[in-house]
């Protein structure tokens, strides 16, 4: 596949905060790193800013090791069968005194005990590579010591104190908090958690977005960019879990995710659950669509839109009447071409058919499946559920 952004640009990473859900970072930086993006810099709040320094030392291996092997008592003092009953809400199988015990502890440290997290950060974190890497590193924290934003070039931290930086941007609240070189911080979701603009203020003209949609404010919006400036955004259309869900599944799920929705970006897949390659004209795909309506008229298009195509005739049926009209139920965005609405077709009798998601498509293979399930007269069903709505 020939990628669709510039390979030979260097590119600004952001990275979001939110907690458990930076495994899909991992994942997105997988794709990003087999495609030979140039990463020229990191910014990054909070967890995003621990990822980000996994990728200034270029260790995806101990980045999936990491979260691959994920679990609460990777990052909290915490008993991960308790927490994980706690998440599930198994009331029944709690045992009151060891609650009651977690309960007490929490309250007496004044917060979550997060030396594990601590101890993590210490043995992860090479101070030397990320100083000798070609990738500058930026890390967004609140001083509340100070009362503002702080935004650390952590590849300049006076030595023995780049571990404190990265703890200082993740200290959630509801965390243990204590001093970092004689001041307090809080996690930098508080006030900036998708630091683009630590990256436009550096000069930086090409930007990638790894959206993991953590708590915090999200000065991008708030944030005009300039002019000159072009963003890409890779962002999950799933739910990606609590911020505070440090299950190893959950995790290796969330990171298969964002490497599959990097390539979306990076390839200009089409689908929204699905992923298919469709690198050819609008046009390719209006004919197509339209060489293959004898298959999809009757298991696509209800029965009384049939009947009302009859008032037209030919392809205008079609291009005037019935595709907007399946457009909208299919709630394409405005100004969608036949690339999308074809892409969409397929979408649905991906999911009529539960074909495995995490496959890139071609249109090809999608076919073979819909020509097998209909002369099986399966999966596919008269008509699909997305037709069953009301018409608004």
């Amino acid at each position: 596949m020939t990628a669709a952004i510039d390979l030979n640009k260097e590119y600004g990473i952001v990275l979001e905060g939110g907690g458990a859900r930076g495994a899909y970072q991992v994942g997105a930086w997988k794709a990003l790193r087999e495609a030979g993006v140039k990463i020229k810099g990191v910014a990054g709040t909070s967890v995003g800013a621990l990822n980000g320094a996994l990728i200034c030392m270029d260790d995806l291996e101990k980045a999936e090791e990491i979260w691959g092997t994920m679990a609460y008592s990777r990052v909290l003092n915490v008993e991960d069968g308790l927490m994980e009953r706690l998440r599930k809400l198994e009331i029944r199988s709690f045992n009151l005194t060891e609650l009651a015990a977690e309960v007490k502890k929490v309250v007496a440290g004044r917060g979550l005990d997060i030396g594990p997290l601590k101890q993590l950060i210490a043995d992860t974190i090479d101070e030397e590579k990320i100083r000798s890497s070609s990738c500058d590193f930026y890390a967004t924290t609140f001083s509340l010591t100070d009362r503002k934003e702080i935004n650390f070039d952590v590849k300049t931290a006076p030595e023995g104190t780049m571990k404190d930086m990265l703890l200082a941007s993740a200290y959630f609240p509801g965390f243990k908090n204590e001093k970092l070189g004689g001041k307090t911080y809080m996690d930098g979701g508080s006030v900036n958690n998708v630091p683009v603009n630590v990256l436009t203020d550096r000069g930086y003209k090409d930007i990638i977005v790894i959206r993991i949609y953590g708590i915090g404010v999200d000065r991008e919006r708030r944030f005009t960019l300039p002019p000159d400036v072009t963003v890409h955004r890779i962002a999950p259309r799933k739910n990606l879990g609590g911020i505070l869900e440090f299950d190893n599944a959950r995790a290796k799920r969330n990171m298969t995710l964002g490497y599959y929705d990097a390539k979306r970006l990076l390839y200009d897949l089409v689908g929204r659950k699905y992923y298919f390659h469709m690198p050819r004209s609008e046009a390719y795909y209006f004919d197509k669509m339209m060489s293959e309506l004898p298959l999809f008229v009757r298991y696509l298009i209800p029965y009384e839109e049939q009947e009302e195509s009859e008032t037209v005739s030919g392809y205008r049926a079609y291009t005037e009447k019935i595709f907007p009209a399946l457009a909208k139920k299919m709630r394409l965005p405005a100004g969608w071409d036949y690339r999308d609405f074809y892409g969409a077709v397929l979408e649905i009798c991906a999911r009529k058919m539960e074909l495995e998601v995490f496959h890139i498509y071609t249109v090809e293979e999608v076919m073979e499946q819909v020509h097998k399930a209909l002369g099986e007269n399966s999966k596919l069903g008269e008509v699909s559920d997305v037709w069953k709505r009301e018409k608004t």
